[in-house]
């Protein structure tokens, strides 16, 4: 799923290539993809687009199966244990495709009287939020509140909120879900639904909150600071950059805070607040940061690059794509990169065989 598990931490199990990749392929679809893919246990790739498809395709780039929404797509696939897709539309509905490629069900958020097309009336009940699949099976989304799911598409609880949620909920093993939302304020929901308190920073809230092994919370807002709240929703600290923050962040295993922000640079924020170091790329980052088992980080900005970085902020490598890179990539065991674009494709990222070590 979305950030690679239920508390977003953005952690991949795999290796970040210390060659620079190439392009092993790419799939184009119809519209940019903003959404970020997801690995199937088969090795197999979902991701979807601005043209309304969910995609499952090969390693080999060869399309398996597709299923079409009503509207744009800017949300991630989840995959559920039982091998069940699920994505968000902005048709207000959450969809769940079995491993048949069969539709199981569809799920309709909100009751706004306008289901397609922009602005505030069109895209309040968007399924854009994750969807965020608990430990439990319930599936975490949001719309014109905070929506959970049962597996078999009938609802649990909705939580009103007072504006749109577009970020992907963060769901605690407690039960607890966390949410940002576009009325400036991060929610903490019950496991019955009933709020557990709420924290309201100056501005729209589409970055999704990150959970740390203490309970810290993280999450970034429009108002140009990324928060760092306890499990209680008190303020730990707020550290402040140049621009709007909608990337989540990833935490390294040594408690890194990896975030970037419209300012154009990624930033490495100590567990303390304070500044570790930046990278600035040329343009706005709106990807959320991987980090791998050694550290290593990786992430795309709108510059049109998919950028590699050093634990301690140095370059190891760039990629030149053809668009905006605002997808989340993602690592396969083998170190091959799948990341989206908004030049409609799907890019496959390999590099060179040789040894794994230093990069050149």
């Amino acid at each position: 799923m979305f950030r690679l598990g239920p508390l977003h931490r953005g952690r991949s199990p795999n290796t970040i290539p210390a060659r620079k990749p190439t392009v092993a392929w790419t799939y184009l679809t119809g519209g940019p993809i903003t959404s970020s893919p997801a690995l199937l246990d088969d090795g197999e790739v979902a991701f979807a687009s601005h043209d309304g498809r969910l995609y499952v395709v090969g390693r080999d780039g060869m399309l398996k199966w597709s299923h079409a929404t009503t509207d744009i797509i800017f949300s991630s696939p989840a995959v559920g244990h039982d091998g069940t897709t699920y994505i968000g539309s902005d048709d207000d509905h959450l969809y769940a495709i079995g491993p048949s490629q069969k539709p199981l069900w569809s799920f309709q958020v909100g009751s706004c009287p306008q289901r397609v097309g922009v602005g505030p009336d069109a895209s309040r009940c968007d399924v854009d939020a994750g969807p965020t699949i608990g430990p439990d099976g319930v599936i975490y989304t949001g719309g014109d509140g905070i929506y959970a799911i049962n597996p078999d598409g009938t609802l649990r609880w909705r939580f009103a909120t007072g504006g749109h949620v577009s970020s992907a909920p963060a769901v605690l093993p407690d039960g607890m879900v966390v949410a940002g939302c576009q009325d400036d304020t991060i929610y903490a929901v019950g496991p019955d639904g009933t709020k557990l308190w709420d924290f309201r920073t100056g501005g729209d809230v589409e970055s999704s909150p990150v959970v740390g092994e203490d309970g810290t919370i993280y999450v970034g807002s429009d108002d140009r600071k990324v928060y760092a709240l306890g499990f209680d929703g008190s303020l730990r600290w707020a550290f402040t950059t140049g621009g709007d923050v909608r990337a989540s962040a990833a935490l390294s295993q040594a408690g890194m805070i990896l975030i970037g922000s419209f300012d154009a640079q990624l930033y490495a924020i100590k567990p303390d607040g304070t500044l570790a170091w930046t990278f600035r790329t040329g343009d706005r980052i709106v990807s959320s940061a991987l980090v791998d088992v050694k550290g290593a980080v990786l992430f795309g900005s709108q510059d049109d690059r998919v950028y590699a970085l050093e634990a301690d902020g140095r370059l190891r490598w760039s990629v030149e794509l053809d668009g905006d890179v605002d997808s989340s990539p993602i690592v396969a065991a083998d170190g091959t990169i799948f990341v989206g674009s908004d030049d409609k494709k799907l890019y496959a990222l390999r590099a060179p065989a040789g040894p794994a070590g230093n990069a050149p």
